[in-house]
């Protein structure tokens, strides 16, 4: 992958930095959840842009261990995938999903950070491109209703990220099951992004566990839209300095 150079500003740079920094502290989540294996699985996270700066993101380079991932060695990339020499990580590739991020942060304004993990009871769902009803209270606080599959695409260009937008315009969820992949979340930021992919697996295990018992019942509509309102605009520290 070639380089682009760009000239940053020392504003820039320490957003840079920051953003580094928590995208390599955050990674350290996914194997802590059980959400990877060997190296599988990324974390990515839009940095703030002022007027006339390019709009960037920060994301895992591609085929280094969980244990050897710092502030360092992660990847500045621009939205359209092409990783950028800002002095660091110069011999490093960026996630093989770049593509697919990058669609996302060029096509939803709203997104902050995207999530990719093949963590096991979410992706046996998209194994059978089969949503996850939304069976469970937390899922309609977390996700607004039931956890969808996205289509089939191949790792190469944003065929996946299209799919992902597609997906993410028609639904609540920030969560979707890409058939016969695995999951991908997105956040109004990185850590929210992780949280979404913790809590997907841990709802795809929980109805994947019910169902071993019998077909639990999806929650009605207007008890889902109930919860996720709740949820979103009351639940927690909100409002508070």
């Amino acid at each position: 992958m070639s380089l682009k150079f760009i000239n940053l500003t020392p504003e820039q740079q320490a957003r840079i930095t920051a953003a580094r920094e928590r995208v390599a502290a955050l990674h350290q989540e996914l194997p802590r959840n059980d959400l990877v294996v060997w190296t599988a699985g990324n974390v990515s996270e839009r940095i703030p842009a002022q007027i006339g700066e390019p709009e960037l993101f920060v994301i895992k380079p591609s085929g280094v261990s969980y244990d050897e991932l710092s502030a360092d060695n992660m990847v500045v990339c621009t939205l359209d995938g092409q990783k950028i020499e800002d002095g660091t990580s110069a011999d490093l590739q960026p996630s093989s999903d770049t593509n697919a991020h990058a669609y996302v942060y060029r096509h939803m304004s709203g997104v902050g950070g995207v999530v990719h993990t093949h963590s096991p009871y979410a992706t046996s769902w998209a194994a059978r491109a089969e949503p996850i009803p939304c069976v469970l209270t937390m899922m309609a606080d977390e996700f607004g209703g039931d956890i969808p599959v996205g289509p089939f695409a191949l790792i190469g260009d944003d065929s996946i990220g299209r799919g992902l937008v597609q997906t993410l315009l028609s639904t609540r969820s920030r969560a979707v099951l890409m058939d016969r992949h695995g999951p991908f979340t997105v956040g109004t930021d990185a850590r929210s992004a992780v949280k979404a992919a913790v809590l997907c697996e841990e709802v795809a295990r929980t109805v994947h566990l019910a169902r071993t018992h019998g077909r639990p019942e999806r929650i009605d509509q207007h008890h889902i839209d109930s919860l996720y309102k709740r949820y979103q605009n009351v639940y927690g520290q909100k409002g508070n300095s």
